[in-house]
């Protein structure tokens, strides 16, 4: 194994978290600016307010795009595995 295989195959993998975690990430920032601009408009400064929506908002996201976040986890553990034998030898 060389260091270009291993610095590729630990990419690959970055990639993978950060396109499976992007989906929940991207709802929390757009329910955050929401809820930031809700609060900025009418002066509420409470706390607590900022948090449930997001809470709310991500598991919904999660519930949502799951299926899709499994599939791709599942599929680059499958190709990480079903190549395991290139890996080590």
């Amino acid at each position: 194994m060389s260091a270009d295989f291993i610095i590729g195959l630990a990419s690959e993998a970055v990639f993978t978290v950060l396109k499976s975690s992007a989906p929940m990430l991207v709802i929390a920032l757009v329910v955050g600016l929401l809820v930031s601009i809700f609060q900025a408009t009418t002066q509420i400064q409470e706390q607590t307010l900022a948090f449930v929506p997001k809470i709310v908002a991500v598991f919904a996201s999660v519930v949502l795009f799951g299926p899709w976040i499994l599939n791709t986890i599942v599929d680059f553990t499958y190709n990480l595995l079903n190549n395991l034998h290139k890996y080590i030898g």
